[in-house]
């Protein structure tokens, strides 16, 4: 794909059919017993709240200061304690680019620990279903938009983010392994990238939308004239509200039960020079864009097919791009600290 091939705006990747979510639903969630590792993050909180919604009671949130999943006395203790007959796992140690290529052994040794010991000691004790969390990472670096889960094995992906998106990938070979051997019943979903209120805008470990929310508006606070953004702003991503990720999560747990990984997206890639320009409308910076070359872009571009995750348990994303960001810049407003 060359460079002015790729959209100034949105693209579209849609499937052409909308199955409605209530022709999916059960009367009564299948699981009384529910652990979710990082259910005190981002995304875990929403996924905590999607549960409750669904008259889910006993959620236990391991939490690290308690609880270090790397370690598998730790997690024989978090099953002792729990008892679950779900495990939903999202911890993660994540970051951005400038993050990934500071620890790449730290990601790689720490996710890949986690989810093959929670994923065992989960089979050793009979848990009903384990619903594993993957990342856009493991997609091969040019992979063809859109991303299909069908080519999840057709290259290396981008060296930047290899050693966590292999990490992570090791729980698809895992999972797919366990459910032809033991029967074990577990799921692989790939979100991309994930963005709204309660993201991490922690400038050393942030990704990139509230790592560009939080630059505009400290560069208003400074009066700056200009910000200065990583890579050319050509590469394309595409981007999933945490609260829809979370719904197709909760869908997936309850309805899904195949070894087929599952892409979570919202269907549509924008460039990052027209994110950088929406974000700096939405929360009126008023000055200009510098991009610094010398730093890198990523994968030069990424969005999913959704059509699978559609297919099997009627998920489609429901929350729209501007107003997410419109919640994500508000919420930041509201509770950063001076």
């Amino acid at each position: 794909m060359m460079k002015d091939e790729i959209p100034s705006t949105f693209r579209l990747h849609h499937s052409s059919f909308i199955i409605p979510i209530s022709s999916f639903m059960t009367d009564k969630f299948p699981y009384e017993r529910v652990v979710v590792t990082g259910g005190a993050g981002f995304l875990g909180s929403y996924v905590v709240e999607k549960l409750r919604q669904r008259g889910v009671k006993n959620i236990f949130i391991p939490r690290s200061r308690n609880y270090d999943l790397v370690n598998i006395e730790d997690v024989r203790r978090l099953y002792d304690d729990a008892q679950p007959d779900l495990v939903i796992h999202l911890a993660a140690v994540v970051g951005g680019i400038g993050a990934n290529r500071v620890n790449p052994g730290k990601y790689f040794y720490d996710n890949l620990m986690m989810g093959v010991q929670l994923m065992e000691e989960g089979r050793l004790r009979g848990l009903k279903k384990f619903v594993a969390t993957g990342t856009i990472c493991a997609y091969p670096k040019f992979t063809p938009v859109p991303f299909s889960e069908d080519e999840l094995w057709n290259g290396y992906p981008e060296e930047t983010n290899a050693p966590y998106g292999l990490a992570k990938k090791m729980m698809l070979v895992q999972s797919q392994a366990y459910r032809q051997q033991y029967g074990f019943n577990s799921i692989f979903l790939l979100p991309v990238n994930l963005y709204g209120p309660r993201d991490n805008f922690d400038p050393e470990s942030s990704h990139v939308i509230p790592a560009l929310i939080r630059k505009c508006v400290e560069a208003i606070d400074r009066n700056d004239d200009h910000i200065t953004c990583w890579g050319t702003g050509v590469a394309t991503r595409e981007f999933l509200h945490a609260e829809d990720c979370a719904e197709g999560l909760a869908l997936a747990a309850e309805l899904y039960d195949k070894s087929e990984p599952v892409n979570l997206g919202a269907g549509f890639e924008i460039s990052i020079k027209d994110l950088t320009e929406k974000i700096v409308g939405l929360t009126g910076f008023t000055g200009h864009i510098e991009w610094d070359a010398t730093k890198p872009d990523g994968q030069p571009r990424r969005c999913l097919d959704t059509s699978r995750a559609e297919r099997e348990f009627g998920f489609r994303a429901r929350i729209g791009f501007d107003e997410g960001l419109r919640q994500t810049i508000d919420w930041y407003r509201a509770n950063r600290t001076a």
